[in-house]
């Protein structure tokens, strides 16, 4: 399933989401200019849990392993980290994405402590504005594009279905990796501890985050309820 956009509007210009994404495209942009130094990159500002740094944990953030890493976690920030910012305000976005960030990759150090395998991306911070999404829009519905053998479908996806699933899956991916590698690696370097994590934060770091005085009374909010 390939998320498209989400049915919600939002009222306020999402200043920092989009911030966001051109901080996260340009440092990208930096990292396919290294060439063959990109590799050290990697390994002196990733997260890599065996030689743990709180820098390191700001700095993977902002740190992508190719096109469609970098290209899919915009995709869902841009759906999803609209609507969160503008029901908690600007400033409070930041912090909250940040903070999101943060408790998944201290989750994933904590699960795969010995891991020499560099964690990088902005999946867990964006996971956490998908548990806050699914929290504040229960009832939202996701446009999204199904491949049907040779044909594509766009149908509408409801909110709880489409998080509800993808939250599903990095769980159970996470216990498998987790039975699989008893080093403590990531399995196939995909930190999905990070994202259950994230979404955890999101979804509950999102009660104290919002702010009531933004609540919806448009017909969007009613459905949403």
């Amino acid at each position: 399933m390939i998320p498209i956009r989400d049915i919600i509007p939002s009222r306020t210009t999402p200043f920092v989401t989009v911030s966001l994404i051109a901080v996260n495209l340009a440092v990208f942009a930096y990292e396919w200019s290294l060439g063959p130094d990109l590799q050290p990159f990697l390994l002196t500002h990733g997260l890599i849990p065996a030689e743990f740094t709180w820098l390191s944990v700001f700095t993977s953030m902002f740190l992508h392993g190719g096109l469609f890493h970098v290209g899919g976690n915009m995709l869902y920030l841009w759906i999803f980290g609209d609507n969160v910012e503008d029901r908690v305000g600007h400033g409070r976005f930041l912090l909250f994405y940040l903070a999101c960030g943060i408790v998944a990759a201290l989750a994933q150090t904590w699960v795969t402590p010995m891991s020499r395998i560099p964690m990088v991306g902005a999946s867990g911070a964006v996971a956490g504005m998908m548990g806050a999404y699914l929290v504040l829009y229960p009832r939202s519905r996701i446009v999204t594009l199904i491949p049907i053998v040779i044909i594509f479908k766009v149908i509408e996806v409801p909110a709880m279905a489409f998080l509800g699933i993808w939250f599903l899956m990095q769980f159970i991916n996470g216990l498998g990796t987790a039975a699989l590698s008893p080093e403590g690696q990531a399995g196939g370097g995909i930190a999905f501890w990070a994202h259950v994590a994230g979404f955890a934060a999101g979804a509950l770091g999102i009660f104290p985050a919002r702010r009531p005085e933004r609540a919806r009374v448009e017909w969007w909010d009613e459905l949403s309820r």
